[in-house]
């Protein structure tokens, strides 16, 4: 069984796969880092080849992912959107929604130019704020578990989803 972590950018789902990983001994992958480390920088894959195109590779990423067992995957912001994603990840995984206040994301990709999503936007407070509106209730319902995530160290999440990770089914 998988660990699936997703969430709005800036939640932290990188940084407590890491931990998860060190904490658990699970193998850990990032989806993101899987597509740049095989195409390049996904800001160039967005302006070059377009979203659709980006949304692709994700599902194949996906695809390979789901045929090993005992990972920690840290999701792109928008992967768990295209329900055939979701529902692949579901059937050896279990999906936690990371969740955190506006305010909290706001402060954690504001100087972050490497996000598509808003790079060259000159509204980042309002195109974050419009995709959390949107994606919150799909996060919401894909997951099998949601934690919260304000105020809360890296630590603190990781084990507390291992500890939810543990519970029998």
């Amino acid at each position: 069984m998988n660990i699936v972590l997703c969430g709005m950018m800036g939640v932290g789902k990188s940084s407590v796969g890491v931990r998860i990983a060190e904490l658990t001994g699970r193998r850990w992958f990032d989806t993101d880092v899987v597509i740049s480390d095989r195409h390049g920088r996904i800001s160039d894959i967005f302006e070059y080849y377009g979203e659709a195109h980006f949304r692709s590779i994700e599902t194949d990423v996906v695809k390979e992912l789901v045929q090993l067992d005992r990972l920690v995957i840290s999701t792109g912001g928008g992967l768990v959107l295209k329900t055939e994603n979701s529902e692949l990840l579901k059937k050896n995984g279990k999906i936690i929604f990371l969740r955190a206040k506006f305010e909290t994301l706001i402060e954690r990709v504001r100087a972050d130019e490497t996000r598509p999503l808003l790079k060259n936007t000159g509204k980042t407070a309002e195109t974050l704020r419009e995709l959390l509106r949107v994606r919150t209730p799909i996060y919401e319902h894909v997951a099998d578990f949601i934690v919260d995530t304000d105020g809360k160290t890296v630590d603190d999440v990781a084990r507390e989803i291992v500890g939810l990770s543990e519970k029998p089914e």
